[in-house]
């Protein structure tokens, strides 16, 4: 398996065992402790995580087929898309100061670039 498909099959793998557990944090721990609002944002965190986590499961399965520069880019986008998505709200979540939201938009854009990234690659290959 080439080496770069391995590394992000693992860092999907980590992202989705990680979402798992905090969206059952967020069902058992949280709840009752989050206004709704807040609760709300919180699960829409996991599920953008869980959902471009089984995204770039996706791309590293394309990069052991095709070994693209433009995939491998896209994937690192779309790590730190997530990143910044994700960790920008649950940051807020746990009483980070209310600018951090600020940073969700950004992630967000990153996540919308990595599948541009991923279709343009697609559209290339040959």
């Amino acid at each position: 398996m080439p080496n770069n498909s391995r590394r992000f099959l693992l860092i999907a793998a980590v992202s989705l065992a990680l979402a798992t557990a905090l969206g059952a944090f967020g069902t058992h721990a949280l709840t009752p402790r989050l206004s709704a609002d807040r609760l709300k944002s919180f699960e829409t965190a996991v599920m953008y995580q869980f959902f471009h986590s089984l995204g770039l499961f996706g791309i590293a399965l394309l990069l052991r087929e095709a070994a693209s520069k433009l995939l491998q880019n896209a994937a690192w986008v779309l790590i730190v898309g997530m990143v910044i998505f994700s960790g920008s709200i649950y940051l807020l979540t746990f009483g980070a100061p209310r600018a951090v939201i600020m940073l969700a938009p950004v992630g967000g854009s990153l996540l919308m670039l990595a599948w541009i990234l991923v279709a343009v690659a697609i559209a290339r290959h040959r």
